[in-house]
């Protein structure tokens, strides 16, 4: 659920695996991608929302360290050295079919990382494009676009359908503040458990997603007893 707070544990057992060691994860469900997002300071990767509030440019991924050079100082690749397509080059692929009119756009699930051991679900996405860029070491990196979309997946029957509106994000400061603020836990009975961030005022309502003061943690009951109503 979007905006649901998790621990790493709880984020892989939400996707059915031991572990989550790639950031990029092609079809890791048989109906979505999983990409893990990060915008803190030491970040491998550069990941960015747009100022649209809807839209997440990601970082395409390095050659792995066991291949003994240096991974920021060549070209992110696109296919293995036998010529199977890469994490970046099955994004790559999917996104070129889809252009051409002969795919079904690629739903991609996208999890943020908070502070170390904490993470938000930042959603459902669709990958619409991709761009290659030359970077601050002269190489080749590939950013991926993908745009905010009105689905959720509904777990106990395997499915993906139209649930909800489309809402801006909220960006990663705001997130990290409301955390400290709140103690990590519902600001109305103190759990710590199934929490989520929460819009005093609904986007849908004229509320905004950039401001501290708009934006609480609440426990999966009061979240779901709030809905769109303003208290």
């Amino acid at each position: 659920m979007k905006d649901e707070i998790l621990s790493y544990r709880e984020m892989c057992d939400q996707e059915g695996v031991q572990v989550l060691q790639r950031g990029m994860n092609y079809r890791l469900n048989p109906k979505y991608s999983v990409i893990l997002f990060s915008q803190r300071i030491n970040a491998p990767y550069k990941d960015r929302i747009y100022d649209d509030g809807i839209t997440l440019e990601y970082e395409g991924h390095d050659v792995p360290r066991s291949s003994g050079i240096n991974p920021k100082k060549t070209d992110q690749p696109q296919f293995t050295k036998r010529g199977n397509p890469t994490e970046n080059g099955k994004f790559i692929q999917t996104i070129e079919l889809f252009k051409r009119g002969i795919g079904e756009v690629e739903i991609v699930r996208a999890y943020e990382k908070i502070f170390s051991g904490i993470w938000s679900e930042k959603g459902f996405f669709k990958l619409i494009d991709y761009k290659i860029v030359v970077d601050d070491n002269q190489r080749k990196v590939f950013r991926f676009i993908l745009e905010e979309t009105d689905i959720d997946f509904i777990k106990n029957e395997n499915q993906i359908r139209t649930l909800k509106t489309r809402t801006r994000l909220i960006p990663t400061e705001i997130k990290k503040e409301v955390w400290k603020r709140d103690g990590g836990k519902c600001v109305l009975c103190g759990s710590t458990d199934e929490l989520h961030f929460d819009h005093d005022l609904p986007y849908s309502m004229g509320g905004t997603s950039i401001k501290v003061e708009n934006v609480k943690i609440l426990c999966a009951r009061h979240n779901l007893q709030k809905s769109n109503k303003i208290e």
